[in-house]
């Protein structure tokens, strides 16, 4: 396995999204830290949001994403920070999906079901752009992270494409005794926030890897479509 990094100016491919969270030793280090953290009830949890925060971060401003688990706390905080954003953007559609089919509305429960797809549609529209330089601001305008998701066109679905698949490698994990899907869940993790970083950092040209041009990837040096 080759341990040259990858960076956001790679063009966003399957096999260098599934290559990014085990592409050098740093790397793979740190999924495996993040999976000793998950047996930590929610606290594990908050931190690994944290550190995919730190890694995209550390991409766009040109530094190697690994290693990116030196300072808990301040992950701790981002992780916080951005899981608060995320409950604020579902919590009114899956209130209204639940309470449609608890009363038996099927218009209620189709009205909640949109605002909820929305809402996570719109969750890769904020995440990136607060990994720029930690603002707080960014997260909280869902019609703006909207109109950043349809400004990256079909890229941004390719993405969840990637992200998807990597979830379904992700469920063999649970073939190792369950405690294997610890590490593909942070794999899964790494892969679906690299996919997202590279769509939203390019079309919005964030931070200075989003001012560089892309990468030629050779397929020699990096992977085969």
């Amino acid at each position: 396995m080759s341990n040259n990094p990858v960076s956001l100016n790679a063009p966003l491919r399957l096999c260098t999204s599934f290559r990014f969270p085990i592409a050098d030793r740093a790397a793979r280090t740190d999924v495996l830290i993040g999976a000793a953290w998950l047996l930590v009830p929610v606290v594990g949890w908050l931190l690994n949001l944290g550190h995919r925060v730190e890694v995209v971060h550390r991409l766009q401003h040109g530094r190697p994403g690994f290693p990116a688990w030196r300072h808990p706390g301040r992950l701790l905080r981002h992780g916080l920070v951005t899981a608060a954003a995320m409950i604020g953007y579902t919590a009114p559609g899956g209130l209204l999906t639940a309470a449609g089919l608890f009363w038996g509305s099927v218009p209620v429960a189709v009205v909640g079901g949109v605002f909820l797809l929305a809402a996570i549609a719109a969750i890769p529209g904020f995440m990136t752009h607060y990994c720029v330089a930690f603002d707080a601001c960014e997260l909280f305008d869902p019609v703006r992270a909207l109109r950043r998701v349809a400004a990256c066109g079909a890229a941004y679905w390719r993405a969840w494409g990637i992200a998807l698949a990597g979830l379904a490698v992700s469920v063999l994990g649970l073939l190792a005794v369950g405690v294997g899907f610890l590490v593909t869940s942070v794999w899964f993790w790494q892969v679906a926030g690299f996919g997202f970083a590279t769509v939203f950092t390019d079309t919005h040209q964030l931070g200075p890897a989003g001012a560089e041009p892309p990468l030629l990837v050779h397929t020699e040096t990096n992977e085969v479509e």
